[in-house]
């Protein structure tokens, strides 16, 4: 009945959104032909309009009635939306902004650090090639005195060679 290589498999139990995300990959991954449909992110909500005039306006002679007081509170509750809307809008402008100043900042730091690791390379590579240029003219010049005293012990040992005889 049950074997190795088909386990009967019981209902699924997702403990938490990682097996949500497993299984829905798994089932995915099982028809990889079959196209997937990526949702579009949903459009934001303009801001609520403000109304250009009320047009049930109560007259200051008469009281309000208990009608009225139902069209008040609508219209308190969409002032109050409008409102909310428009600082949650500002707050999340204002995040943004600092997000970019910071992601701006970070960018700065780091072009300072590799423009000063970028200077202190080629200072050292102008600094060796220096040196190996020092060494290479003094390794010539070691080389050319090096010739000349051979050159001298050798005319040296010619004249002592010709003063014998």
């Amino acid at each position: 009945m049950d074997s190795p290589e088909n386990p009967q498999r019981g209902p699924i139990i997702i403990k938490n959104i990682t097996d949500l995300q497993r299984l829905k990959l798994e089932k995915l991954m099982k028809n990889p032909d079959k196209p997937v449909i990526i949702p579009e992110k949903p459009k934001e909500k303009g801001v609520p309009a403000v109304p250009e005039f009320v047009r049930n306006v109560m007259g200051s002679s008469a009281g309000a009635g208990s009608g009225e007081f139902h069209v008040y509170r609508h219209l308190r509750r969409k002032e109050y939306a409008r409102q909310k809307y428009m600082k949650e809008r500002g707050e999340k402008e204002r995040l943004d902004d600092e997000y970019r100043k910071k992601i701006e900042e970070n960018k700065k730091k780091a072009e300072e650090i590799t423009s000063k690791k970028r200077a202190k390379r080629l200072k050292k590579k102008a600094k060796m090639k220096e040196k190996n240029k020092r060494l290479k003219k003094e390794g010539d010049n070691g080389k050319a005195k090096e010739n000349q005293t051979n050159e001298s012990d050798s005319s040296e040992s010619t004249d002592e060679s010709s003063e014998k005889e």
